[in-house]
């Protein structure tokens, strides 16, 4: 049999499980996942090695119409990045769901003349298992898909079933990675995903997008990681909800996210957090750029 090895493109509208899909076809926490939409704003490559095959997933922002400020202009540059140079496309979709948003992407996924394959996630959620069989046939007259899969990513049901049939979908190469390699993002990165998938979570709806992530020291002692690392916001008042009363807030920040890079880093983590106030650098191209986004 010969070996397969591609990468596959990760993409659809915000909030239909991309990262979670990325964590769980790899086996791996790598992708900050929360409830709030467009918590991916940056291309993260997560990758699974088999016997015979091995699959680089390129997990993309969810694409979204409105590009009102810099970040947001950065993240539809990072979906094309992310678009340009794969063997395979996936387009993740909501069960029970394809609304604009979701053809939106598909119809850029057609641009790049790759096979697209369908994964149909959230199947959990749908109480009537009957109602999936008249929707997977609307969906497959939408394309003629290389395959169609159904998954839960959040319960991880069906994901290695799925992850072996879009290997086999893949041409017939060498590994692209040596075998035992996860991500080609620096642990650097990914600590600052974990620490804004905390602020994703626990604050409210507006302040989270204000929030950047930079990690200013990162040293290695034995089995022992020091990280310290600044929460940029652009208001005052953002600041002071970051922190909370008495700092409780930023603590359990902090807490949480520290307890996600021991368990992803298999090792200790002393974490520092400081909140300052940087204004109105998710509209500036320069910023964005010291902050890692391009």
């Amino acid at each position: 049999m010969s070996f397969r090895a591609g990468h596959v493109a990760l993409i659809g509208r915000p909030n239909v499980g991309k990262s979670s899909l990325l964590n769980a076809f790899v086996g791996a926490h790598l992708g900050a996942v929360s409830p709030k939409p467009h918590t991916t704003q940056k291309l993260l490559l997560g990758v699974r090695t088999f016997e015979n095959a091995q699959i680089a997933f390129v997990d993309t922002p969810g694409l979204q119409k409105r590009r009102p400020n810099a970040v947001h202009k950065s993240m539809d540059r990072a979906f094309d990045r992310g678009l340009s140079s794969v063997d395979l496309v996936v387009l993740v979709v909501e069960a029970g769901a394809f609304n604009p948003g979701d053809r939106a992407a598909l119809e850029r996924a057609k641009h790049t003349e790759r096979p697209i394959a369908l994964v149909i996630n959230k199947v959990d959620l749908v109480k009537n298992k009957s109602e999936l069989l008249p929707y997977i046939d609307k969906l497959s007259r939408e394309h003629a898909f290389a395959a169609i899969l159904l998954v839960s990513a959040r319960k991880e049901n069906g994901t290695e079933e799925a992850v072996k049939r879009l290997a086999e979908l893949l041409p017939s190469q060498e590994p692209l990675y040596p075998a035992d390699t996860l991500t080609d993002r620096s642990e650097r990165f990914l600590a600052a995903e974990l620490i804004r998938e905390q602020l994703m979570r626990q604050l409210g709806d507006e302040v989270p997008y204000a929030c950047a992530v930079e990690i200013e020291a990162f040293t290695v002692e034995g089995a022992l990681r020091r990280i310290h690392a600044t929460i940029w916001v652009e208001r005052d008042g953002q600041k002071a909800i970051v922190i909370g009363e008495g700092g409780q807030q930023l603590k359990f920040i902090g807490s949480k996210a520290r307890e996600a890079m021991e368990a992803l880093f298999d090792g200790r983590v002393h974490l520092e957090l400081w909140v300052k106030v940087r204004a109105d650098w998710s509209d500036n191209e320069r910023a964005l750029k010291q902050l890692g986004f391009e």
